[in-house]
């Protein structure tokens, strides 16, 4: 069995061609379209789809380049937009619906507080994060990805009122234990 090792950077298309394999890991039902294609004044560095057939934007940085990888997702996300509609009319079997819109998925090796930042300030589910880093496993290498930023948290499936929500510390409510008020006050 051979180790991990932390490795350089392979040359630029077979990062890609190895970041667009771990993708599903990030982008729930992943599946690549293009690699290196020509965006708005610069290369769409991955286009695909996710499983909701929202087009997917990545755009790969190094070091230092956080800041300036959110604006060029910004400027792909906003010239693929309107361009979901014309592919699906040259080609109808892609797995694409306009209505959907585009995530944009920004890999680099590490971000910034103030690039967190600013894409959190960002509609909800418009940019997602992720560093990488390559390993070589003998002659292969193998990427990492990791998310990056605050998860999003599912809405409660009822609104909990404030008189219903207790202290206790196990998370319980009065209605949990079908306390009356009366009852609930012995505990405190």
């Amino acid at each position: 069995m051979t180790e991990l090792e932390r490795a350089l950077t392979p040359p630029r298309g077979e990062l890609l061609d190895l970041l667009s394999g771990r993708l599903g890991q990030i982008v729930p039902g992943w599946q690549p379209l293009a690699k290196d294609i020509l965006g708005a004044d610069l290369a769409i560095d991955l286009l695909g789809s996710d499983s909701s057939g929202r087009a997917v934007v990545v755009q790969v940085g190094a070091a230092g380049e956080d800041l300036e990888l959110i604006g060029r997702a910004l400027a792909q996300r906003a010239w693929v937009t309107p361009r979901v509609r014309d592919w699906l009319q040259l080609a109808p079997g892609l797995p694409l619906r306009p209505e959907a819109g585009v995530l944009g998925v920004l890999l680099c090796p590490a971000f910034r507080p103030e690039a967190v930042a600013a894409t959190q300030a960002l509609e909800p589910a418009s940019l997602v994060l992720a560093t990488y880093r390559v390993f070589r496993d003998g002659s292969r290498f193998e990427p990492l990805l990791e998310p990056v930023g605050v998860a999003a948290v599912e809405p409660p499936l009822q609104p909990v009122s404030p008189a219903s929500a207790a202290p206790f510390r196990t998370g319980l409510t009065d209605e949990d234990l079908d306390l009356t008020r009366d009852e609930h006050a012995e505990f405190e």
